[in-house]
C-alpha cells in the first residue's frame, strides 16, 4: 500500500529514485518520507539470486530482530495437556488442539505465528490448505515445530520474524517502525543480512543479493546499494 495524491507526490521529489542509497541514508530518508498518521512499518524486501523451484536454494528461516518489530505478535499454538499450559502461561494469544484445528478450518486465522509440538503435526497437516498460502504453517526449520513451546512464544513475542523467499526470490519483512530511532532500525537491518547470508545456500552462484528497496508502508520504495552485503 502507497500514500495517494500529494503526499506522496511530495515524498518522491526529496530524492533520487534510481540512485542507489547507503543502508544508514535510506533507514533517514524511509523515516522522512513517512507521514501517514499511524506508525508505519518499515518494510523491507531483497532479491536474492537464487532459484526457489530447486528445494535446495529455497532461503528459509527465523531472525531476532534487536530492537523488536514494534508490534504486538499474536501467537497460536497447537498443543495440549502440560504443552498447553506452558503456552498460556508464555503469553500465547490462542492455544488449542484438535478444537482450535476446527476453528481454523472454518476460518479462522485472526493471529500473525502459528507454533505446534511435534505430537500435533498430525492434526495441524491438515490445515496446510489454509495456512499455506498466509504463511503460517508450522515448519521444525522455522522453529514453530517445537516441544520447547513456552520458549518459542516467549522469542516470537520478543522479535524473533520467519522469512521465506517466495517464487521469484525475494524476502519481504517489516524489520521496525518509523518511530524507531535510526540506530534501532539498523540493528534490526544488520541481523536480517547477517541471517541471510549465513542462509546462503552453497549451490548459489554469483551475486547473492541482487537488489534490495526499503520503504514505510505507505511511501516510496528507496533503493539500497547492495556492495556492503555481496
Amino acid at each position: 500500500m502507497q500514500m495517494s495524491g500529494k503526499k506522496y507526490a511530495d515524498a518522491t521529489r526529496r530524492y533520487d529514485r534510481q540512485r542507489m542509497h547507503e543502508p544508514q541514508q535510506a533507514i533517514d530518508m524511509v523515516r522522512s518520507c513517512a507521514s501517514a498518521k499511524f506508525d508505519e512499518s518499515v518494510d523491507l524486501s531483497v532479491r536474492l539470486g537464487v532459484d526457489p523451484r530447486k528445494a535446495e536454494q529455497m532461503v528459509r528461516g527465523t531472525v531476532a530482530l534487536p530492537s523488536g518489530t514494534g508490534g504486538d505478535v499474536r501467537v497460536a499454538v497447537f498443543a495440549q495437556g502440560d504443552a498447553a499450559a506452558e503456552a498460556s502461561e508464555a503469553g500465547a494469544d490462542v492455544v488449542g488442539a484438535a478444537d482450535l484445528a476446527e476453528r481454523v478450518e472454518a476460518g479462522f486465522t485472526e493471529f500473525d505465528v502459528a507454533i505446534a509440538t511435534p505430537d500435533m503435526m498430525g492434526v495441524v497437516g491438515r490445515l496446510g490448505r489454509v495456512l499455506g498460502p498466509r504463511g503460517l504453517m508450522p515448519n521444525p526449520k522455522s522453529g514453530t515445530v517445537t516441544a520447547d513451546v513456552g520458549k518459542a512464544v516467549g522469542e516470537f513475542k520478543g522479535g524473533k520474524v520467519e522469512y521465506r523467499t517466495d517464487r521469484y526470490g525475494n524476502i519481504h519483512l517489516a524489520i521496525g517502525k518509523v518511530s524507531f530511532s535510526a540506530e534501532d532500525l539498523e540493528a534490526n537491518l544488520s541481523a536480517v543480512m547477517n541471517e541471510l547470508a549465513r542462509a546462503r545456500p552453497a549451490s548459489a552462484k554469483g551475486r547473492y543479493v541482487k537488489k534490495m528497496v526499503m520503504s514505510s508502508t505507505m511511501g516510496p520504495g528507496i533503493h539500497v546499494d547492495t556492495t556492503t552485503f555481496n
